[in-house]
């Protein structure tokens, strides 16, 4: 059974009840229960297989549940436009038009989103700044390595300040400076709830107020970062008994 924690630091954001999810034979999350509060920083842990991406794909409404309920921002029905426009995703895939430039990618984005012309332009500015890529701002991104590729997706999926922030491995390609600029964009604004699937667990323990500690479809631990036994929990799901690092 799970260790679970539970914070109440503000509205409720995200309610899952029993959710499992099938892949033909496969059951990939096995009655998954959770609840998730205003501007918690959760990283989501566990080997490869463990239900982590699934997981985060339905709480994106990218894929559905075969069974249980999920209530977002108080609904459940988490399709509606007003819902989807509070969440953001930055997952594998960038999402990126190559043949735009940085700047254009994050202008049809963010046009999607019905953000006023003036106030795009200053948000564009102002994101491509802080991810670094000022100076790229107007080259094709066909011509960016697979880091710049990966921060301007970053910018993509919070062109819109989303109030529910999802994030599948989002250090990916990006070298210690580049991480540095995410970091600070991703702690700007302590209101904004994240979840986070990473291998970091140096960067888990470092930046998240609480972990989700996933192996075969369940969460085995939900347990603050600041918890004594929290360190001993990851590393029991994420080595082998022969000391293999398998997150």
């Amino acid at each position: 059974m799970a260790t679970i924690i539970y914070s109440m630091m503000g509205e409720t954001i995200l309610v899952a009840e029993d959710i499992f999810r099938d892949y033909g034979c496969l059951h990939a999350l096995n009655g998954i229960n959770l609840r998730v509060e205003e501007g918690e920083f959760i990283a989501i842990i566990g080997p490869n297989g463990a239900g982590k991406s699934t997981l985060l794909k339905i709480f994106a409404s990218l894929i559905s549940p075969t069974e249980g309920t999920l209530q977002i921002f108080g609904t459940k029905d988490h399709d509606r436009e007003d819902v989807q426009d509070r969440i953001g995703m930055l997952s594998h895939e960038t999402f990126l038009y190559e043949n735009l430039t940085a700047r254009e990618n994050l202008v049809f984005f963010g046009k999607l989103y019905g953000i006023e012309h003036t106030a795009l332009d200053e948000r564009c500015d102002y994101l491509i700044r802080k991810i670094g890529l000022w100076k790229r701002a107007e080259d094709p991104v066909k011509n960016f390595s697979r880091g710049m590729k990966q921060r301007l997706s970053f910018a993509r999926a919070i062109i819109h300040d989303p109030s529910l922030l999802l994030l599948d491995e989002p250090y990916t390609g990006l070298d210690m400076n580049a991480s540095s600029l995410m970091e600070n964009l991703l702690l700007e604004n302590p209101a904004v709830t994240k979840i986070m699937i990473t291998h970091d667990l140096d960067k888990a323990f470092r930046l998240c107020n609480r972990l989700l500690i996933m192996e075969d479809g369940n969460i085995v631990h939900d347990v603050g970062a600041n918890d004594p036994n929290a360190r001993k929990f990851a590393e029991a799901v994420c080595f082998s008994d022969g000391g293999q690092f398998k997150c």
